[in-house]
């Protein structure tokens, strides 16, 4: 397709934006109030609901074990989110591993990196934190490079921390302690949204496998990283708001440009 039809479609495509579905857990549930989702809500008056498409099962010490990790055999470790601190620490828990002091975490951004203070003593670790992406992180690697690093994983994971560490031949191990899956939504009726937002291929895969034959017609669809991008793309949908931009790093900030255009604010 030319770049030209390209544009065109996208024109075609962009109408009034009056309803999203995030397919993400509903962050009032976690306790959480004044989320950027609520502003996008109340500056431009549009119904935001929230479903996680993915579903995230935990591995059992037992299964954790299978796969011959020492632990404690590792000076550092390397948090790429929420889900992989919870579940690293509630299999230390069953295994009845206590994290050394002079242990040291990588996160790959402050939010996960704070998120830390739920299991241990910020202000007595040495931690080291990204901004937003593995290639943030990449200068303090490298300045640490003598480190031996655990990698707490996803059974579906990212390439880019492997690939970093590959590349400045640094002492990885992987260590997969939760799997993650499209969720079962056949609770669910219907999908009609104007705007459906997906942050990992697994959650497009969940839209695939649980609603045969769904049409795209006039809902748009948002991609927030490449590989989200290109699972859309794969199933032969469009995928019409992609983040991070250059100007708008985060989801909502992406969607709060299109809103802006699309319903000529």
């Amino acid at each position: 397709m030319s770049q030209n039809l390209e544009q065109d479609l996208g024109k075609e495509r962009k109408k009034k934006v009056e309803s999203i579905l995030v397919t993400l857990s509903d962050p009032l549930k976690a306790g959480k109030n004044n989320t950027p989702y609520d502003k996008l809500k109340e500056k431009y008056g549009i119904k935001v609901d929230f479903r996680n498409f993915i579903a995230i099962d935990g591995l059992s010490s037992k299964e954790f074990r299978k796969q011959k990790v020492d632990i404690l055999s590792h000076t550092a470790i390397i948090f790429t989110s929420r889900n992989a601190v919870d579940h690293f620490f509630r299999l230390c828990g069953e295994l009845r591993i206590e994290m050394p002091i002079d242990m040291k975490y990588f996160c790959i951004s402050e939010q996960t990196a704070n998120y830390l203070q739920k299991y241990i003593t910020i202000r007595k670790r040495k931690i080291f934190s990204g901004t937003r992406t593995a290639a943030d992180l990449e200068p303090f690697l490298v300045k640490n490079k003598k480190e031996k690093f655990l990698f707490p994983c996803s059974n579906i994971r990212n390439d880019s921390i492997p690939d970093i560490m590959e590349k400045n031949g640094i002492s990885l191990t992987e260590a997969i302690i939760y799997e993650t899956g499209p969720a079962d939504l056949s609770d669910l009726t219907e999908v009609f949204y104007d705007v459906i937002c997906f942050f990992s291929p697994s959650g497009v895969q969940a839209l695939v496998q649980n609603f045969e034959g769904w049409q795209q017609k006039n809902t748009r669809l948002a991609a927030f990283g490449s590989t989200t991008a290109q699972s859309i793309e794969d199933e032969g949908l469009i995928c019409d708001i992609q983040a991070p931009l250059p100007n708008a790093p985060s989801m909502t900030g992406a969607l709060e440009l299109y809103i802006k255009e699309a319903n000529n604010l």
